[in-house]
C-alpha cells in the first residue's frame, strides 16, 4: 500500500495489526474497480434494487418564493430512504467478491446501519451493526 498523504496534510494512522486487512481491501478495490462484470453487477443492483437513478424534482413553490429555479435530487426515494444504500451496496458486493462472509459496521444516526444490514441481507452476508451509547440515547 502506498503512503496515504494528501499534499502536506493528512495521512494514514492505524494499528499495524490492521494493515493486512487494509492492504487486502485496497488490492480488491483496485482489481474490481476495473472489472467490467463487477461494474455491471453493481450498476444492475443500483438500478433494480436501490432505485437509481433517482429523479430531480422541480420545487415549484420554493422556486417561486426565492425567484430561482430550484431542483431537489430525490435521494430519499432510494431503497431504505437515503443515499447511504449506494455505498453500502458497493461495499457489500466488494466484500462478497473478496470471499468475506460477514460485514461489520458502525452507525451514528442509524441510517448507515440500516443500509449496511440491507445490503448484507441482499447478498447473503452476515451483518453486525454497532452504535455508540450516546448515539443510541439521541435516537
Amino acid at each position: 500500500m502506498k503512503k496515504a498523504y494528501y499534499g502536506d496534510f493528512g495521512g494514514q494512522f492505524l494499528p499495524e495489526s490492521a494493515m493486512f486487512a487494509l492492504n487486502e481491501l485496497e488490492g480488491a478495490f483496485l482489481k474490481f474497480s476495473k472489472d467490467k462484470l463487477f461494474k455491471k453487477e453493481l450498476n444492475e443492483l443500483l438500478k433494480t434494487y436501490v432505485g437509481r437513478p433517482t429523479p430531480l424534482y422541480f420545487a415549484r413553490n420554493l422556486s417561486k418564493k426565492y425567484q430561482h429555479e430550484i431542483y431537489l435530487k430525490r435521494e430519499d426515494l432510494n431503497h431504505t430512504g437515503a443515499h447511504k444504500i449506494n455505498n453500502a451496496i458497493a461495499q457489500a458486493l466488494l466484500a462478497k467478491k473478496m470471499g468475506k462472509k460477514k460485514i461489520i459496521a458502525e452507525t451514528g444516526a442509524g441510517q448507515h446501519g440500516l443500509a449496511t444490514a440491507t445490503a448484507a441481507a441482499l447478498l447473503g452476508l452476515e451483518c453486525e451493526i454497532y452504535m455508540g451509547a450516546t448515539d443510541v440515547q439521541r435516537q
